[in-house]
C-alpha cells in the first residue's frame, strides 16, 4: 500500500495550469513546473528553496512596439527584461509589475494580453550577489506583456542595474550580450505585435 499523499496543485498554480503554451517548449515547460509546484507547494514560492523557485518578469514595449525598455544587469553584463523572485507572493502579474516600476522608475504600465504571455524555466549559474555566494538553480518565470509612454522619465536602481533605457527592437542583438536569452525576448516581443 502506498501512504504517499497524492501531489496536488496549491490554488495559486492555476495561471500557470491555464496557460496555453505557445509551443513545444512552452508545453513541455509548462509540465516541468506543474510538477515542481505539486510536489513543493509554497516552498517553491521562495527563494530559500535553493534549487528552483517561482519569479515573474516582463517586456516592456512603446505604443508603435518599435522599442522595448530594458536594464543592464549587473550580474549578467547586458541588457535584460525586467523582473524578479516571488518571495513568498504568488500574484504573478502583480509581481511583474512591481519589479518593472522598482527597477525602471516606468509609471504608467498598461497590460497587454489577457494574463501571462510565456513560461520559462531560466538557468541561474552561480554568482556572487551582494557579497554573497549564491548557487545554481532554476528561475520557474512567468512572463508578461506590457505597454508604457516611451517619453516618461526613467531612473536606474543601483541595487539592481546601472542603466534603463528604451532598446531599438531592432538593435536588441547588439545590445543582449545573453545568447540564450534572446530568442525569449524575440518571442515575447512578436507577441506584443500579435495583440
Amino acid at each position: 500500500m502506498n501512504d504517499q499523499k497524492p501531489n496536488i496543485l496549491p490554488a495559486w498554480a492555476a495561471p500557470i495550469a491555464e496557460f496555453r503554451p505557445g509551443d513545444g517548449r512552452e508545453a513541455q515547460e509548462q509540465k516541468m513546473m506543474l510538477a515542481l509546484i505539486a510536489r513543493e507547494g509554497d516552498a517553491i514560492l521562495f527563494r530559500e528553496s535553493g534549487c528552483a523557485h517561482m519569479t515573474a518578469s516582463s517586456i516592456i514595449v512603446n505604443r508603435s512596439r518599435t522599442k522595448t525598455l530594458m536594464a543592464f544587469h549587473r550580474i549578467y553584463n547586458s541588457w535584460a527584461w525586467t523582473g524578479g523572485h516571488a518571495d513568498g507572493e504568488h500574484d504573478f502579474e502583480a509581481i511583474a509589475l512591481r519589479e518593472a516600476k522598482e527597477e525602471t522608475g516606468i509609471e504608467g504600465l498598461r497590460r497587454i494580453g489577457s494574463g501571462a504571455a510565456s513560461l520559462e524555466i531560466l538557468p541561474v549559474w552561480a554568482h556572487v550577489r551582494r557579497g554573497k555566494h549564491v548557487g545554481s538553480h532554476l528561475h520557474l518565470n512567468v512572463s508578461y506583456l506590457f505597454e508604457a509612454d516611451d517619453t516618461l522619465p526613467l531612473r536606474a536602481a543601483p541595487d539592481e542595474n546601472s542603466a534603463v533605457g528604451w532598446i531599438a527592437v531592432d538593435d536588441l542583438d547588439k545590445c543582449v550580450s545573453e545568447p540564450p536569452m534572446l530568442p525569449i525576448y524575440k518571442r515575447l516581443l512578436k507577441r506584443a505585435n500579435d495583440c
